[in-house]
């Protein structure tokens, strides 16, 4: 199953607490990953986190909860509203086909709503590898890679990986923005997969490279400085032939 990145937004402590707690116990696949006291601070950290889901309480001061969609053009990520029981609230929800919780919130009632949200995580990123699939077929180019992580599917642009590094059966993928993702497939399989049409270079046993990301070339040390401070080693026998490419 694919793990839910989640952000947690109550202007209460302790009913952040008793969410948090109840996710850790009955809902391992999803990871909180912040805890907000306000709609600000949700925006602020939905900004810079990119959750896949905001658990948002509806009453709070300054703004209400329903009022975050206020701050974004797009709305990438679903919410799931708490809310202490409101007959009108709760009707809202229900004709509106959006998610939410009632306080004190249930085991089964929270649990059912992850498994609904899984769902639909799974199916927006299946719509999506199709959409791409089908891009890719019209134009005859391939722009993205499909990525497995700790069980979620990463759509990741080609352009954006700097380079890739052997890990024994692992390997890390450098991502543009300081990234890094660690998945379970060897170097060897990786160049198998990518473009053949010059954009990457095996520079190394450990090392694919991504052309458009060298900096700059160690010619002694043979080490190939790229985007974000990454540095990639050079094989001696790949010298000659990383030397024409960059000419």
């Amino acid at each position: 199953m694919e793990q839910i990145r989640a952000i947690l937004t109550d202007d209460e402590e302790a009913a952040r607490n008793v969410l948090f707690q109840l996710l850790n116990r009955e809902c391992p696949t999803v990871e909180v990953i912040a805890r907000c006291n306000d709609v600000s601070s949700t925006v602020l950290a939905i900004k810079e986190l990119k959750p896949d889901v905001v658990f948002l309480d509806i009453q709070m001061p300054h703004y209400a909860g329903y009022e975050i969609v206020d701050f974004f053009d797009v709305i990438d990520f679903e919410i799931i509203f708490v809310t202490a029981y409101d007959q009108y609230a709760i009707k809202a929800f229900e004709l509106n086909a959006v998610d939410y919780l009632v306080k004190p919130i249930s085991r089964q009632r929270l649990a059912l709503a992850v498994e609904k949200l899984q769902n639909k995580i799974s199916s927006r990123n299946t719509v999506k590898q199709y959409h791409l699939l089908k891009q890719a077929l019209q134009n005859k180019t391939v722009e993205h890679i499909v990525i497995a992580e700790l069980g979620k599917q990463n759509i990741i642009k080609l352009a954006d990986i700097i380079g890739i590094e052997a890990c024994g059966a692992y390997s890390f993928i450098h991502l543009a923005g300081n990234e890094k993702l660690t998945v379970t497939k060897n170097i060897r399989q990786f160049e198998s997969l990518l473009p053949e049409d010059g954009t990457f270079f095996r520079a190394h046993k450990s090392w694919i490279i991504h052309k458009r990301h060298i900096k700059h070339y160690a010619k002694l040390k043979l080490e190939i400085e790229l985007s974000e401070g990454i540095t990639a080693r050079l094989s001696r026998y790949k010298k000659e032939e990383f030397e024409e490419l960059v000419k």
